[in-house]
């Protein structure tokens, strides 16, 4: 029964983690349609932390006072509910909307008196794209925090379920395999991801003309976000089911003996928010008084960070470092990063099988496993690509005067990027002076090449879409070091988690592990991805405008995203490496034992 238990637990952690990283797979593409800055996207990502944190600490408390697979199973449907309102901003808007040359205004082409200058005048089109952002911003946070409070259970109970009726020496295995298995969701998020952002937005409604005009590779390209949602919201549902079936306790004794255990059990499992409420700043605090719980919990903060840096932000920095699109970014993610973190959190609880490593020595084997993994990171701020020039923007020498374009009246707040053949890129072709374009033969939806453009000496063309990335080559292998890095650090994860738990009295297992998630929402997952925005943002050289107003970046400058996007990854990781070489140093004043003994007390 408890082995079918840890099956029924993994698939839905697995289907809860689809969903986040799916989620996260698209958040550039959710910046696309709707105009966000990173800041914006990251806080919208971390949003359901908020109703997880609120309720996180009471539920744990409750721990074995209630009945645990039920309460895991609602967590599941209202999970279900939340992926289904993340959808409807996409029901409810407008066809998204796109500069081109082909629309009617034709704003982005250089014809006299037709754009508008200086103080930008605010069309419908403009108005509308606002609305949308403005109007959908509070049904996805409601969608979060109702995520968040579905989540809520679902780690707390399901550990302490399983930890409470594993045999002894088990349960590291069992944990382990139960990480395992789920950490394959946000390798399925990311794959999923990769097959719907290959399909355009409005693919269910009648308007095909973008899915025409455009390619997944291109700039203004939004692909079919909201389809993932429907489908985890499906899968949540699903496999939230089978836990209304499972009973209250597991015993290993014989059948008889089963309801004798049963009868009792409710008495001692009486709780009321009253007695939450008296006996949680007691033990709050005895657990913040804990050294080692603290100062793990704390490491785990710095490499939650991390990975919530990368979970976030992962794609992004493929696609603007490396001009990879949405989709195959999200592909490589989901197809090598992740299992390479499952395989190393399976090796990392075998470890603990196999050798039961006792207090001294998880922390010197953690210390080494990181640091091997920052050396494995350190080559990857060397191989970017720098930032392209793109005229009045970024890196250009010896341009043609801007007069070459003065009877051009371009708007600052098109984006349609086109590429000179003196391989200079422009952010419209009205900024290029370009006053002709051929479609297509094959297509009659495409621009070929733009002609006659006064700023590009020469045969004067360019073609649609951004120049060429300088070195695509190293994608492949920034993946590769970034998944071996991510295999590295992974072996460390059971280890130290075991540690955790072993490190309070068994009774407060439940309540601590609830602070333990508490603490990490709090310093990390709530703070972390509004913080990697801020610096992803802090790196852009041109914001797209409308109406006055910032509706996301158009281009960064490569070598400051680069540096600083993994330069705070660094950062958090050296952190809590010192942490651990503390511990480690801590430990070799105290008795050395197994963690396969459960301690009476808190170290």
């Amino acid at each position: 029964m408890l082995e079918f238990f840890v099956l029924c637990h993994g698939l839905l952690q697995l289907t809860q983690l689809l969903y986040s990283s799916y989620f996260k797979s698209t958040i550039t593409t959710i910046e696309r349609r709707y105009g966000l800055d990173s800041l914006s996207s990251g806080t919208i990502s971390s949003l359901h932390e908020v109703g997880n944190t609120v309720l996180i600490a009471f539920v744990s408390y409750m721990g074995s006072r209630v009945h645990r697979p039920r309460f895991i199973g609602l967590g599941g449907l209202l999970m279900s509910i939340s992926a289904m309102i993340l959808a409807l901003p996409h029901f409810l808007s407008q066809p998204y909307t796109f500069d081109s040359v082909l629309h009617a205004s034709k704003q982005d082409m250089c014809y006299l008196h037709v754009n508008a200058t200086g103080a930008e005048s605010c069309g419908q089109e403009d108005s509308r794209k606002l609305v949308d952002t403005s109007k959908f911003w509070v049904l996805m946070a409601t969608a979060q925090l109702l995520f968040g409070i579905g989540s809520v259970p679902i780690q707390p109970f399901g550990i302490s379920y399983i930890d409470d009726f594993a045999g002894v020496g088990n349960s590291a295995l069992y944990i382990a395999i139960l990480f395992a298995v789920s950490v394959f969701g946000p390798s399925f998020g990311y794959l999923l991801g990769s097959v719907v952002l290959r399909i355009y937005v409005d693919v269910d409604r009648a308007s095909t003309g973008g899915a025409l005009e455009l390619t997944p590779t291109d700039p203004r390209w939004v692909g079919a976000w909201w389809m993932g949602l429907l489908i985890t919201s499906g899968g949540l549902a699903l496999t939230s089911i089978p836990y209304f079936f499972f009973p209250r306790t597991l015993v290993e004794k014989p059948f008889e003996l089963e309801s004798d255990i049963l009868k009792e059990d409710p008495k001692k499992s009486e709780g009321s928010m009253l007695d939450f409420l008296k006996m949680f700043p007691k033990m709050f605090i005895r657990l913040l008084l804990s050294p080692v719980f603290m100062l793990l919990v704390l490491t785990q903060c710095c490499f939650s960070s991390v990975i919530a840096g990368l979970a976030t932000f992962l794609n992004k920095f493929l696609e603007r470092q490396y001009s990879a699109s949405a989709a195959y970014s999200s592909l490589l993610i989901g197809a090598l990063n992740l299992p390479s973190i499952a395989v190393g959190m399976v090796l990392g609880g075998l470890i603990m099988k196999r050798w039961g490593l006792s207090f001294r020595a998880i922390p010197r084997f953690s210390v080494v496993m990181l640091t091997i993994s920052i050396f494995c990171c350190l080559p990857l701020f060397f191989m970017g690509c720098p930032t392209q020039n793109v005229a009045d923007v970024y890196g250009v020498n010896g341009t043609p005067p801007l007069s070459c374009r003065a009877s051009c009246s371009c708007s600052n707040k098109t984006f349609n990027p086109v590429c000179g053949e003196n391989n200079i890129e422009y952010v419209s072709p009205c900024t290029a002076g370009c006053t002709n374009f051929t479609m297509d033969p094959k297509n009659s939806y495409r621009v070929q090449i733009y002609s006659n453009c006064k700023c590009i000496p020469g045969l004067a063309t360019a073609k649609p879409g951004p120049c060429a990335n300088t070195c695509p080559h190293y994608l492949l292998p920034v993946m590769l070091l970034i998944s071996l890095a991510g295999l590295i650090a992974s072996l460390t994860h059971n280890p130290i988690y075991m540690m955790v738990l072993r490190s309070v009295p068994s009774e407060e297992k439940s309540f601590a592990i609830g602070v333990q998630f508490l603490l990490l929402r709090v310093l990390t997952w709530l703070p972390a991805p509004a913080l990697f925005g801020m610096t992803i943002d802090s790196t852009c050289i041109k914001w797209k405008m409308s109406c006055g107003k910032k509706q996301g970046c158009g281009y960064y400058d490569n070598n400051l995203l680069r540096n600083r996007y993994l330069g705070l990854q660094l950062g958090y990781k050296t952190l809590g490496i010192a942490l651990l070489a503390f511990i480690g140093w801590k430990m070799q004043r105290t008795r050395e034992y197994s963690l396969e003994n459960k301690l009476e007390g808190p170290m």
